[in-house]
This record gives C-alpha cells, sequence and structure tokens, in this order.
C-alpha cells in the first residue's frame, strides 16, 4: 500500500526498485525460478518484506492503527500505509531533498522499463498507476480519499476505507506526528538491510 515509500527506500537502484515494487505480488521464495526474477529484483522483494516487518511492529504505527481501528477494523493497516505515504508526498522533499515529479517520472519510467517478466496483476497495477498518475495526487487529501475509496471497492468484506479520510482530517495533526517520528527511523533500518544485502 505504502507505494512511494517503498520506491523512495529502493535508493534510485531500478532492481531494488522494481523488486520493491512486485514485494505484494510475489508470493513465497522470490528465487524460486518459477518467478523469472533476476538478483537485484530478489534482493528488492526482500527489503521490501524488512520494511513490511519493520513497519507492522514500529510503536507510531501501531499508535496509528490503533486510532483508525474502530472504523477500519482489519483493514486498519492499509490505511495506515496510505495515510503516511501522504505525509512523505506532502514533505517529500523536506525529508527527502528531491523533488517529487522528477522522482515519480524515474520511479515510473524505471517500472515500465523493467515490466516484460512482472506478474499479470502487477502489470496491470502498474498501467493504471501510470495512466491516472496515481502518486502526485497522494500529496492532497482529495488524491488520498480517491486512494481509499478505489482500495475499499476490491475488499472482501466491508473496509470502511471509502470514509476514512474523515479519521485523516480529525486526527492529521496526531497522525502527521506520528509519521514524523517513525520516517527517519525507517529510512535508517532501510539502509541498514541494503548493507546487509551487500554484504552477502
Amino acid at each position: 500500500m505504502n507505494i512511494l515509500a517503498h520506491a523512495y527506500l529502493s535508493n534510485r537502484d531500478p532492481d531494488l526498485l522494481a523488486g520493491n515494487f512486485l514485494g505484494d505480488f510475489v508470493k513465497g521464495d522470490p528465487a524460486h525460478p518459477r518467478h523469472g526474477l533476476t538478483p537485484g529484483e530478489i534482493t528488492g522483494i526482500r527489503l521490501h518484506r524488512a520494511i513490511d516487518s519493520f513497519t507492522d511492529t514500529h510503536p507510531d504505527v501501531a499508535a496509528v492503527r490503533d486510532m483508525l481501528y474502530p472504523r477500519c477494523h482489519k483493514y486498519a493497516g492499509p490505511a495506515v500505509d496510505i495515510f503516511f505515504d501522504h505525509f512523505l508526498a506532502a514533505n517529500f522533499t523536506n525529508l527527502t531533498g528531491q523533488s517529487l515529479p522528477e522522482f515519480i517520472r524515474f520511479f515510473y519510467e524505471t517500472l515500465q522499463q523493467n515490466d516484460t517478466h512482472f506478474p499479470e496483476s502487477a502489470r496491470r497495477m502498474l498501467s493504471a498507476m501510470v495512466q491516472y498518475d496515481w502518486v502526485p495526487h497522494y500529496a492532497t487529501i482529495a488524491g488520498i480519499d480517491r486512494s481509499l475509496k478505489g482500495v475499499s471497492r476490491r475488499t472482501a468484506f466491508p473496509s470502511g476505507l471509502d470514509t476514512a479520510v474523515e479519521d485523516l482530517e480529525r486526527y492529521y495533526n496526531e497522525i502527521g506526528g506520528h509519521f514524523m517520528q517513525y520516517w527517519p527511523q525507517l529510512v535508517t533500518e532501510a539502509a541498514r538491510v541494503r548493507t546487509s544485502f551487500n554484504a552477502e
């Protein structure tokens, strides 16, 4: 769900970026030959999973998840991911020193240059993401509302995501505060994980 965060934490490495994008589409051992992935893409999927593991157990993420639970229940985690991508997009230059439009262009172009062996579900998502230019809209509350409603339409059970923007607006400063505490720790952890992979 946190597409922008995963992309940024790939450190502009094309293989890591592709693998990080595929993290939600490849199940089991990413090195299995049936997936047909490059070594760099396999590492990117492992980075994606490390980021998810760190995020799932982080106290600031847990605090926001608890805040959203009354509305979203088991979908509170995906809502946190989307909300945190909003705060990253809205503060991208201050947090990363990079231009959001330039980074998004690099992100889209890199994935499109490497998508020939992506699973069909990943190619469909990439196509929609580029066609409708999802990522810049994460910087606005209206864009986040559209994303939440889109995810809500794809859930098997009622999720509360279709109205979750109300919680973002109600608790905006509090959620943003939790994100700002979490983000630098996540950046440090992702760098540590990338270094550990390079040392293998």
